[in-house]
């Protein structure tokens, strides 16, 4: 599965996953803030083995198929965008 990640320029190792590139239409409208003119950051090729530096590949490649978007948070916060 193709996903493209996006840098939020307001909060500091924010990272949103999109399941379609520059398609921001699944990411919930309280985060958009976060992502006012965003930081493309790569293409990625994800596998449920490939390894991601903070995330579980198979959780986020659930999160892209089930809502479209996996919102990645700083190291200590709750990286689970399941609740959003």
């Amino acid at each position: 599965m193709k996903c493209y990640i996006y840098r939020s320029r307001k909060r500091a190792e924010t990272y949103v996953y999109l399941r379609e590139r520059n398609d921001f239409s699944p990411v919930p409208s309280e985060l958009m803030p976060w992502f006012v003119n965003p930081v493309f950051v790569f293409e990625l090729d994800l596998t449920p083995g490939r390894r991601l530096a903070r995330a579980d590949s198979a959780t986020v490649i659930e999160a892209l198929e089930k809502k479209g978007f996996y919102l990645q948070l700083p190291p200590g916060r709750n990286r689970d965008s399941s609740g959003l």
